[in-house]
């Protein structure tokens, strides 16, 4: 790591301690499911049956909803800083909220609160970490943030399984509280001081993210083309505000800002109905079905593990292989995961004899889950923050994450009735499928951004 780079590093680690709390958060029903379903439930009525179970996994998205709004609102508004170290404080609230949840309805309360509070960061870290970084490591450090969430899943799912359900979510609320004292010390991005016209923080901030100390007279020529640069940028927004320029529907009809929209709608689509994410809340019933011998916990955990490799290697890549390729690679390899599984699935369901083969569903189902971190789980957050044109680039991309949770929602509330339908042999090849047509969306629609600046990215969409 150079010199140069370090603080960005650190500010972008900083941050992304909120994914990680986030990333506990969805991986807490895993083993939560188990204790509320069975005798030992702590619930007033008893064990919870799969309908109400499918409430709690789900309404964490509708909260995820009104969360990318508030806090993309916020962010522009108050800054980047505020909204996230804001977002800290429901999330550590729905953490404290389950141990006392006695009813079906608390636990939702709880978990629309959480996934408001995740809808904030994951709305607002992507641009965060877009407006500190420099072009050589944005799309390393753009990629963390599911790096850092799948962390966030694979402690909760040791959590769940080595301590007692009321004690896991008070260790868990630990990550939310440690991220707001460390980011509280963090200066906001260059970019948005400029544009709330703290010239002076601006100027500050982008010597302490290129580790720069000094006067502005001492510094490097690189340094003060981008200060140039940020004042320009800044000048180009009064001039917009001075003409009534907030953004517009004219701002979105434009052909790159309509081409950028297209393909980041896309990938939040191909992100849920590749089946991946929903699947790792119903991960234990679909070894048991598969005919897996392990413990369901146990096999959660392996799948987190994989998952967390996955998103790492997304991390290592991005800047070496590019975004296009990965994605490509990505895209094929969770639909190959995927068809393998529903083959087996459906050979085993029609008794033929697969005890030589036990272990294609823990192999197969490893394989989609570490293709899908490379890149269809991972990067579709950096590559939207990159290719929108910077005046709608908060909004378009609250639009694609507010798209991304209802398509989120949907599918972690109807795939159980999508299982009972097409049968859960069906369902991953439908999921296949969405991964090959994304393929041949990517190979034809995706510009490569590794290594480019915001300008000529924006020129390969024209």
């Amino acid at each position: 790591m150079t010199g140069s780079v370090k603080n960005q590093y650190l500010a972008t680690i900083c941050a992304n301690i909120m994914a990680l709390g986030y990333g506990s958060f969805c991986g807490w029903p895993s083993a939560a499911f188990l204790v509320l379903q069975s005798d030992e439930s702590p619930m007033i009525g008893g064990p919870i049956s799969n309908e109400e179970a499918s409430w709690i996994g789900a309404i964490v998205c509708a909260g995820g909803f009104m969360g990318t709004f508030f806090f993309g609102w916020l962010s522009n508004k108050m800054g980047r800083k505020i909204a996230l170290l804001l977002s800290a404080v429901p999330m550590i609230i729905a953490f404290l909220m389950i141990p006392f949840s006695k009813t079906v309805m608390h636990l939702c309360m709880s978990r629309l609160l959480g996934g408001f509070a995740g809808g904030g960061a994951f709305a607002v870290i992507p641009i965060y970490i877009t407006e500190i970084a420099e072009d050589r490591v944005r799309g390393s450090l753009g990629s963390t943030i599911v790096l850092f969430c799948n962390v966030g899943i694979l402690v909760a799912f040791v959590y769940g399984n080595y301590f007692s359900y009321t004690l896991s979510p008070f260790l868990l609320a630990i990550f939310p509280a440690i991220f707001f004292f460390l980011f509280v010390f963090l200066p906001d991005t260059p970019p948005q001081l400029m544009r709330m016209k703290k010239h002076e923080q601006a100027e500050k901030a982008l010597k302490y993210f290129r580790s720069v100390r000094g006067s502005t007279e001492k510094v490097s020529e690189d340094l003060m083309a981008e200060l140039e640069k940020l004042k320009g940028d800044s000048n180009d927004l009064k001039k917009e505000d001075s003409d009534d320029g907030n953004v517009t529907l004219a701002d979105f009809n434009t052909p790159v800002a309509k081409k950028a929209m297209f393909i980041g709608i896309v990938l939040m689509a191909l992100n849920q109905f590749c089946g991946c994410f929903a699947m790792i809340n119903y991960t234990g019933t679909i070894f048991e079905q598969a005919g897996s011998s392990l413990s369901p916990n146990m096999s959660a955990i392996i799948v987190a593990f994989i998952q967390l490799l996955g998103s790492y290697a997304s991390t290592m890549l991005v800047e070496k292989a590019g975004r296009k390729i990965l994605y490509l690679a990505s895209a094929i390899g969770t639909g190959i995961g995927l068809s393998v599984l529903g083959l087996y699935i459906n050979l085993n369901s029609m008794g033929y004899d697969c005890t030589n083969f036990k272990w294609v569903p823990i192999g197969s189902f490893s394989l989609t889950i570490f293709f899908a971190s490379i890149a269809l789980l991972t990067l579709p957050f950096l590559v939207i923050a990159e290719i929108l044109p910077p005046k709608i680039r908060a909004l378009g991309s609250n639009i694609c994450m507010t798209l991304l949770w209802i398509f989120c929602f949907l599918i972690i509330k109807f795939l159980p009735k999508l299982t009972d339908i097409l049968g859960l042999h069906g369902l991953m090849l439908l999921f296949a499928s969405c991964c090959f047509l994304g393929a041949a969306f990517i190979i034809v629609f995706l510009p490569e951004t590794k290594g480019r600046s915001i300008e000529e990215i924006l020129a390969l969409l024209e």
